[in-house]
């Protein structure tokens, strides 16, 4: 059973509808079900499915290719190029019945080897004889992890298959609601605070849920899937990165600097002297593909000073990874359940709490009455100088309405208070970023909290709050 993804299903469909011959690609990071939502969208009904193979070469790709055109009912030798693979499909659709045709190539870029030319053998097949046919009845789905590769050889190529897709879709993580859901149609009794902290552990990531087991805490759920000798995703980190990337070393460092780094991101600046990589087009290239696939976010400045542009880590799993996941040095398979009460496992709440409000802002936009304002989110600091303290804001939402929205966004237990000191600080950032933010637009205190905020003396500093349960929209 599908959940959610009614969007994403209507457009899968409509391609079936349409007189010519389409061609789509769907890509998202990696594990967020992509393939499963194909396959049960056309009720894994091909004229023709395969599957590339993780750092396969040339020979090990054709190979595979062949077997599939065999699952299919054809009879044939390996080919010898691509060109080769691609005839041997055209005799396949030749012999099909009448109808629509749906070819479903899934992990399309594992399947581009160096001098291996299958753009130049798919560009040829979709250009020189697909779309050429009578029938006009080839509906061509090609799916992959690696966002960056689909970005640069489909959807932005320069050469024959510039603009012959059709349709494209990218497919995002869960929201909260949608995992909610899920964890309903599993008969997982988690309440909606289970369900967050699930979240900021798991992200809205469908394979990562479908480990979870009835029954269990969300502490020994969590210590079964990462920390037991025969858990499900102990070694996922290094899949993820090294499959996504041929050389995930200057990825990872990158990703750890930012782990590292300020909650409120890093500037271009400050990730090249953590990570102390060179800069240059390759290091560019880098946060580029980092930030297609979906692991780190690009936030315009709130002074729209583009050199003041913030990065940061927005992968739920990543970061869980750094903060606690790597903390586990003595390999306890119980580290979980027994560092749930403590001051790490607190901090790191607070910081993948944020996360989760940056990753819902149409909710908070909803929650807000807002939704149909046009907005700029981003996030703002400034830095110490002289007697003046620094400032860090996680989320500003400049909206076109003359307001400007500043964010605390907060992680508590229960009803969350606002006492004098914190009060101070509060005052400090709305101070710091009048005097210093080139925004002129009338300013308002947005609480994000879990629970709510105590209505104390110093409740009237803020204009509006967010709770969990509006995440949940």
């Amino acid at each position: 059973m599908i959940i959610g993804r009614e969007k994403e299903q209507r457009e899968l469909l409509g391609l079936l509808e349409k007189e010519e011959s389409q061609f789509c690609a769907v890509y998202g990071r990696r594990r967020v079900g992509k393939t499963y939502l194909i396959r049960e969208t056309f009720n894994y009904q091909f004229c023709f499915q395969h599957t590339g193979v993780a750092k396969g070469t040339l020979r090990q790709q054709l190979t595979a290719f062949r077997n599939s055109l065999v699952a299919a009912g054809m009879k044939c030798a390996i080919p010898k190029t691509w060109m080769d693979a691609f005839e041997l499909l055209k005799q396949l659709i030749n012999h099909a019945p009448t109808g629509k045709k749906v070819l479903f190539i899934d992990e399309l870029p594992w399947m581009d080897t160096p001098k291996g030319n299958l753009i130049g053998a798919l560009e040829n097949f979709w250009n020189g004889w697909a779309t050429a046919r009578r029938e006009k009845d080839i509906v061509l789905i090609v799916c992959g992890s690696a966002t960056s590769w689909i970005s640069k050889k489909l959807l932005k190529d320069k050469g024959g298959l510039r603009g012959r897709l059709t349709e494209r879709i990218k497919l995002v993580p869960f929201t909260l609601r949608e995992c909610e859901l899920f964890a309903k149609n599993a008969n997982l009794a988690f309440g909606r605070k289970d369900v967050l902290e699930l979240y900021m552990i798991l992200g809205g990531i469908p394979y990562y849920w479908s480990f979870l087991k009835k029954g269990l805490s969300v502490a020994q759920n969590v210590d079964q899937l990462f920390f037991t000798e025969t858990a499900q995703l102990r070694d996922e980190f290094e899949a993820l990165y090294s499959i996504l990337f041929k050389r995930p070393d200057n990825y990872l460092k990158i990703i750890e600097s930012l782990s590292n780094g300020r909650k409120s991101g890093m500037t271009r600046e400050e990730i090249l002297a953590a990570s102390r990589l060179s800069d240059g087009g390759t290091f560019s290239t880098i946060l580029k593909e980092l930030e297609g696939c979906g692991f780190i976010r690009r936030f315009a400045s709130a002074d729209t000073v583009e050199s003041n542009a913030i990065y940061q880590l927005m992968d739920n799993y990543t970061l869980f990874y750094y903060h606690c996941i790597k903390k586990n040095a003595f390999n306890d398979e119980r580290y979980w359940s027994n560092t749930f009460t403590s001051a790490s496992h607190s901090t790191w709440k607070g910081h993948a709490f944020e996360r989760v409000c940056l990753q819902h802002i149409p909710q908070i936009k909803t929650a807000l009455g807002i939704s149909g304002v046009q907005t700029n989110v981003c996030s703002w600091f400034a830095r110490r100088a002289n007697e003046r303290r620094g400032a860090q804001i996680d989320l500003v939402m400049q909206r076109a309405d003359g307001f400007t929205d500043i964010f605390e966004m907060k992680h508590h237990a229960s009803i969350f208070t606002i006492d004098k000191d914190y009060a101070r600080e509060l005052q400090n950032k709305l101070d710091t970023y009048h005097e210093l933010s080139k925004d002129k637009r009338t300013i308002h205190l947005v609480m994000a909290t879990t629970n709510g905020v105590a209505h104390n003396i110093y409740y009237n500093m803020i204009q509006n709050e967010i709770t969990m349960d509006d995440l949940f929209a």
